[in-house]
């Protein structure tokens, strides 16, 4: 078997921000109800993390969740330790109506960091990204221009993207643009 590389292998863009990929990240999409007690257990046991709200997104420094529909949480932790972490989840909804995949190696994540990050984010995503509307901690799934993409503020100059891998250097290009100077 062939080792695991990330979609792009770490590419980065100094602009008025800074884009890169940011590697090989375990993800796990859940699917479920989110207001049942085994699923919130379950899924905060996988991350090192309690529940986010809606519209949120929960960072540790062993993994995540991130919000991503009523019925559909994004699970994040090392990449080496998502097959460990997905076993004990089917575990422990064993007996729950839920849907726990590993989606790592379908998916890119990117970190757009520096002053000017959200003015790059707000070129390509049709979201409000002033300081008042987006605070850190909070977490949109939209477009960005033709893609399908989530994102999350890490803090006030900083964000995570979450894109398919299959356009990752489209997504990739995108944000190097919009970092670009002038």
């Amino acid at each position: 078997m062939s080792d695991a590389v990330s979609a792009l292998m770490g590419a980065r863009f100094e602009g008025i921000a800074t884009v890169e990929e940011t590697g090989l990240s375990g993800m796990i999409a859940l699917r479920g109800d989110l207001g049942l007690a085994a699923v919130k257990k379950a899924a905060s046991a996988a991350s090192g993390t309690p529940m986010p709200g809606k519209l949120e997104a929960v960072m540790s420094d062993t993994g995540g969740l991130c919000w991503m529909s009523p019925d559909e949480l994004l699970v994040l932790c090392p990449y080496d330790e998502v097959q460990a972490r997905l076993g004990a989840l089917t575990s422990a909804l064993a007996k729950t109506h839920a849907l726990a995949v590993n989606v790592s190696d379908a998916r890119a994540l990117f970190r757009v960091s520096g002053p000017g990050a959200r003015e790059v984010m707000a070129k390509l995503c049709p979201v409000d990204l002033s300081p008042e509307a987006f605070r850190p901690g909070m977490f949109r799934r939209t477009r960005m221009a033709q893609i399908p993409a989530a994102f999350w503020l890490e803090d006030e100059d900083s964000f995570r993207i979450v894109c398919f891998r299959s356009v990752a250097r489209y997504a990739f290009d995108l944000l190097k643009t919009a970092a670009a100077a002038g």
